[in-house]
């Protein structure tokens, strides 16, 4: 499959399809099991998964293909992009930390 961004410079799809694939495990593997355990039906709990795997989804898109720009790699430093990946897992982790802390108190 031949991804472009909105310039039309083709875009390696490799990412796109890791962060898709993982925003699909996470919605059908999390989202339901935790609104279940709030007491949200199980019909209601994939239909939210299932909205946010599309809003994943677009995003990813928006982000990863269509605003691309393949020569922006090379003008951010290494150091900056292992900075906000480090970022990223913080707040990965805060959030997580959270949703446990909310289903413990419940």
């Amino acid at each position: 499959m031949r991804l472009r961004n909105r310039d039309g410079t083709p875009i390696d799809p490799v990412p796109f399809f890791v962060v898709v694939c993982i925003a699909f495990l996470a919605s059908y593997a999390w989202v339901p099991v935790y609104l279940g355990g709030l007491g949200v039906s199980t019909a209601a709990a994939l239909v939210a998964a299932s909205i946010g795997f599309l809003i994943a989804t677009g995003a990813a898109y928006h982000q990863l293909v269509w605003t691309s720009d393949p020569v922006r790699r090379e003008r951010v430093p290494v150091e900056r992009r292992l900075q906000r990946l480090f970022y990223a897992i913080l707040i990965g982790i805060a959030l997580l930390s959270l949703l446990v802390i909310l289903a413990s108190v419940r």
